[in-house]
C-alpha cells in the first residue's frame, strides 16, 4: 500500500462554491523509491529460475516485475491522493473524487519506466463549514396523552373481539359478522382461472377479506345454499392478469356460524397466558404506554428536525443531494408501480414531483450534515454494547434465520453502518433536546398517532409552488 506520508504536490486549478479541482503531482523520485522498496520486499517471496530465494538482484527484479509494481503504485497513489489532499488542505471531501489523467500513452510509459512524474486532475466536492448556533433558543412542543382505564378496557375488548368463538347453527340466515364455511370456484367469461378455487374456506362477513362486493352478496344465505356471486376485480389488484376483470363465483354455503363474544374475565385472561384479568390489564397498560412514548418521541424528534431545517441554511454538495434524490425517486417509483398509481393520483406532474422530492433530499442531506457536525464537535460515539443491542434487535425480527442474519451483518460493514446511523442520530437529537426548550402539549390519542410524513411532502410541494410563483 502507498504510505500515508507519500510526497505529493497539489495545485488548485478551480474553486467554485463547494467544488474544487486540483492538479496532483507525484514526483518520479517518490515513485521510484516506493518501487525500489516494494521490489526489495518481494525478494524473499518470489521464485525465479537460476536464483536462490532472497538472492535475486534488484536490477533483475525490476526487469521482471518493474512494470506491474509501478502500475500498482500509480493506482494506489490515486487512491491516496484524496486522503493526502484532505489532510494537507484541511478540507472534508464529500463523496468519491473524480480523477482525469492528463498524460498520454507515451507519458504514461515514461512514468512506468520511472523517468517522469505522475500527474492527474482530481475534482472533489467539499463539505460546507457549518456554524453551530445556540440550541437553547430552539422551542418545540412534545405531544403527550393521558392513558385512562377506559383506554385499557377498550384495548382488552379489542383483543377479545379478535378471539371470538363460532358455532354453526342449522337454518340460520347469514348476517354481518357471521362466519361462513364455503366452497367456491371463480371464472372469467366462463373459464376458471388459477387461484380462483377454494374448499372449506372460512369467511367472516364484513371482514373485507374477499373482493369488494363478494361478502355482501352472501348475506341472507343459509347452510346448503348455492349462489353465483358476480364481482369485478379492483383496477389495482395485485394479480395483474385479473385486475379490472369481471368474474363470477359459484359458491356453496356449508355452514353459517354466529359469533360468540368472549367474556372478558379471569378465564379469558388465562386463555391469553396471563394469571388474571388484572394482570392482563397491567400488560396492556404497559404496552399502550410504551407505544405512546415511542409515538411522542417520534413527533418530538420530527419537530426538532423541522426547527433545525428552518434555522440552518448552507450550501450542499450536489453529488450528495443527487445520490439522496435518486434513492428517494427509485423508492417513490417502485411504490407507485406496486400500487398502480400515476402522478395524477398524487395531484402533481412528474416535474413537480421531482422538484418536491428533491427538496426532501436537500432537507435530508442538510440535516444529516448538521447532525454529523454536532456529533463530531460533542464527541458523541456509539459503544459496542449499543451496536450489539441494535444487532440483536434486528436478528429477533427474523425468527428461524438468526444465524444467517448475524453472519450477513458480520460480513457487510455497510449493513452495520445502517444500524449505526439511527442510533447516532438519536444520541445527537438527545443532546440537542437537553438544551432546547421543550414544553408538553396534551393531545387526544388519535392526534398523537397522526402520520406526519405527508406534511413534509406537503411543505416541499408548497416551497416548489412558491419558487415557481417567484419565477
Amino acid at each position: 500500500m502507498a504510505k500515508a506520508s507519500q510526497v505529493m504536490q497539489f495545485e488548485e486549478t478551480a474553486n467554485e462554491g463547494l467544488k474544487r479541482e486540483f492538479k496532483v503531482i507525484v514526483p518520479a523520485k517518490e515513485l521510484a523509491a516506493q518501487a525500489e522498496q516494494r521490489l526489495s520486499s518481494m525478494k524473499d517471496r518470489v521464485k525465479i529460475p537460476g536464483f536462490r530465494p532472497g538472492k535475486v538482484p534488484t536490477s533483475h527484479m525490476k526487469r521482471v516485475y518493474g512494470r506491474s509494481v509501478m502500475a500498482e503504485i500509480m493506482n494506489e497513489s490515486v487512491g491516496q491522493a484524496a486522503r493526502n489532499l484532505s489532510a494537507e488542505k484541511q478540507i472534508k471531501i464529500a463523496g468519491e473524487p473524480k480523477v482525469d489523467f492528463t498524460l498520454g500513452e507515451k507519458e504514461i510509459e515514461d512514468v512506468i519506466a520511472g523517468n517522469a512524474d505522475l500527474s492527474f486532475m482530481m475534482k472533489v466536492e467539499v463539505l460546507p463549514k457549518i456554524d453551530i448556533g445556540d440550541f437553547k433558543k430552539i422551542k418545540v412542543t412534545k405531544d403527550v396523552t393521558d392513558l385512562t382505564d377506559k383506554d385499557v378496557d377498550e384495548a382488552v375488548k379489542r383483543i377479545a373481539d379478535t378471539h371470538k368463538h363460532y358455532h354453526g347453527q342449522e337454518g340460520r340466515v347469514a348476517e354481518k359478522e357471521d362466519r361462513l364455511q364455503i366452497d367456491y370456484e371463480g371464472s372469467i367469461d366462463g373459464v376458471p382461472f388459477d387461484g380462483g378455487k377454494g374448499e372449506d374456506a372460512y369467511l367472516v362477513l364484513g371482514s373485507n377479506q374477499f373482493i369488494p362486493g363478494f361478502e355482501d352478496q352472501l348475506i341472507g344465505t343459509k347452510t346448503g345454499d348455492e349462489k353465483t356471486v358476480n364481482v369485478t376485480f379492483p383496477e389495482q389488484y395485485q394479480a395483474a392478469h385479473l385486475a379490472g376483470k369481471k368474474a363470477a363465483f359459484k359458491v356453496k354455503v356449508k355452514e353459517v356460524a354466529p359469533p360468540e363474544q368472549s367474556a372478558v374475565d379471569d378465564h379469558f385472561a388465562q386463555h391469553m397466558g396471563m394469571e388474571s384479568l388484572e394482570k392482563l390489564k397491567e400488560a396492556v397498560r404497559q404496552g399502550i404506554g410504551n407505544d405512546d412514548t415511542r409515538a411522542s418521541r417520534m413527533k418530538l424528534k420530527r419537530r426538532v428536525l423541522d426547527a433545525l431545517d428552518e434555522e440552518y441554511t448552507f450550501d450542499l454538495p450536489p453529488s450528495l443531494v443527487d445520490q439522496e434524490f435518486e434513492m428517494i425517486w427509485r423508492q417513490v417509483n417502485g411504490e407507485m408501480q406496486q400500487n398502480k398509481q400515476s402522478f395524477e393520483d398524487l395531484k402533481m406532474t412528474e416535474e413537480e414531483a421531482k422538484e418536491s422530492y428533491r427538496r426532501i433530499a436537500e432537507r435530508r442531506v442538510r440535516l444529516g450534515l448538521l447532525l454529523a457536525e454536532v456529533g463530531e464537535k460533542q464527541k458523541i460515539e456509539i459503544s459496542q454494547d449499543e451496536m450489539n443491542r441494535a444487532l440483536m434487535e434486528r436478528i429477533r425480527q427474523f425468527p428461524g434465520q438468526e444465524k444467517q442474519v448475524y453472519e450477513f451483518y458480520q460480513k457487510n460493514p455497510n449493513a452495520l453502518a445502517e444500524l449505526r446511523a439511527p442510533i447516532y442520530e438519536d444520541k445527537v437529537i438527545d443532546y440537542i433536546l437537553e438544551l432546547a426548550q421543550v414544553s408538553d402539549n396534551k393531545v387526544a390519542r388519535e392526534e398523537l398517532y397522526k402520520d406526519e410524513d405527508e406534511e413534509i411532502l406537503a411543505k416541499a410541494k408548497e416551497k416548489t409552488t412558491k419558487k415557481k410563483a417567484a419565477k
